[in-house]
């Protein structure tokens, strides 16, 4: 008897949750569908491009990306090249160490060596959202050895005998994306003995304790980049929700307004059960979303205030989406800024086909507390550009560089070589339309006051 009440109860609960949300639904207007689809579009927009990442590289064996699985460093010998197009504007100055990491069953411990001969290393740790929660490295942890907790928003433990420090995440599943320099071609082998000491474990065989129980086994959402981009996202936006819980306060509100189009935690999502003119307004909202991004897109040339915490981005989830668009998992600025242009003095877009020249006098050389880069893509794939002498970005540490006699420095940017005597200052560009992105490691304060300026490229 107490089984069937219960089952009566549960259907009658259930039924009084329909009937509210297809009158939420009924309540809302086509017109306010498509004010909280494009919102809801440009919330979700870097969730949905970190599951992009996260599918790839920790669930899809098939996946050229596929790192094996959650808990698994994948540890790249050599800088990035054109064949790597895992992610856009990728970082080509340190090759990068990757992991995902399930936080719901328990912590992780990442462990890292001693860091010899003042080489930059760092573990940058983002969420599901992309905000960057934590570091360790250089600037932040030093260069000793030390063993960093890395714990989930339903974990309570106190911190563990031998861990110097616990981090905590908003959401169960996190990505660290480690970055080790690499001086040189000759330098491959000695940065790969440091990668080699990477180590991720979970806490209980870090104790030596009993294992808890294994996390729910889930089915996780095939990516499809056309749904994703559709009416469609809103299944995924849901899919990923689940994993964040308890909403931040400062969401509350947010979410209440997003669950009139059908947005919650974990709630399936048929687009195809909407009233037409609901779906056309949240159709509409998706198409405005993707606008306000494009045009966002087109007027930010610098990274100096789009990456970091949930505080720093302080609820403008344009600019976050804007960060995810453009360049997804960049720095916190106090780490690395990246600054750049795809225009000319002129203000018309860049191309291999006119040879540019960039300019820094001596007392502009990008301030840099590490070193510094300047890194050429193509437009719009965002890719590394292939060239005869395959190389992909100039800086301090390009082994060769000229400085003029006054302590001046000019870069050559274009397709063709500028001639064997500056060649060692050139950065080949693709025959078409590209982006330059310069990025200063440890940025010192003219970069954040201001008063250090990127130079504008100025033809031949």
């Amino acid at each position: 008897m107490h089984r069937s009440i219960g089952g009566i109860g549960w259907l009658a609960l259930s039924l009084l949750f329909l009937a509210t949300n297809a009158y939420s639904q009924a309540a809302t207007s086509a017109d306010d569908a498509r004010s909280i689809a494009k919102d809801a579009y440009i919330y979700a927009y870097p969730m949905l491009y970190n599951y992009k990442t996260m599918y790839e590289q920790a669930i899809n064996p098939k996946s050229k990306a596929y790192v094996g699985g959650f808990g698994k460093f994948r540890n790249y010998a050599k800088p990035y090249g054109p064949e790597n197009t895992d992610i856009v504007t990728p970082n080509n100055d340190t090759p990068y160490s990757w992991a995902w990491l399930d936080l719901r069953r328990e912590p992780w411990v990442l462990s890292v060596p001693a860091i010899p001969d003042n080489r930059y290393y760092v573990f940058q740790w983002i969420d599901l959202f992309t905000y960057n929660f934590a570091y360790v490295g250089s600037r932040t942890t030093g260069d000793g050895a030390g063993h960093y907790l890395f714990a989930g928003p339903h974990w309570t433990g106190d911190t563990p005998k031998g861990i110097d420090k616990v981090f905590r995440s908003e959401t169960d599943f996190i990505l660290t994306l480690g970055r080790t320099a690499l001086n040189g071609p000759d330098d491959i082998k000695q940065m790969q003995a440091i990668q080699k000491q990477y180590r991720l474990t979970p806490l209980s065989a870090f104790e030596c304790s009993s294992a808890p129980r294994p996390a729910p086994k889930g089915s996780f959402p095939v990516w499809n980049e056309v749904r994703v981009t559709s009416i469609d996202f809103i299944a995924y936006l849901n899919f990923l929700l689940q994993f964040t819980q308890p909403t931040a306060p400062s969401e509350v509100e947010l979410m209440q307004r997003f669950a009139k189009i059908g947005i919650a935690p974990g709630k399936r999502f048929d687009a195809s059960a909407l009233p037409p003119d609901l779906k056309q307004g949240i159709e509409a909202g998706v198409a405005d979303g993707k606008a306000a991004l494009a045009d966002a897109e087109k007027h930010t040339t610098s990274s100096y205030d789009l990456f970091g915490t949930r505080e720093d981005l302080n609820g403008d989830y344009l600019k976050r989406a804007v960060a995810a668009a453009m360049g997804i998992y960049g720095n916190t600025k106090e780490e690395a800024v990246y600054v750049g242009t795809r225009l000319n003095a002129d203000h018309q877009q860049l191309v291999g086909s006119q040879p540019y020249i960039i300019h820094f006098d001596k007392k502009d050389l990008p301030p840099a507390r590490f070193f510094w880069s300047m890194t050429m893509y193509d437009l719009p794939g965002r890719h590394l550009v292939a060239n005869a002498i395959k190389r992909y970005s100039i800086g301090d540490r390009t082994r060769g560089l000229k400085y003029n006699t006054d302590g001046s420095l000019d870069i050559y940017v274009q397709q063709a070589s500028p001639g064997a005597d500056k060649e060692s200052n050139w950065l080949p560009a693709p025959h078409g339309p590209y982006d330059l992105i310069a990025r200063i490691y440890g940025p010192g304060e003219t970069v954040f006051d201001g008063s250090w300026k990127f130079p504008v490229p100025q033809k031949r």
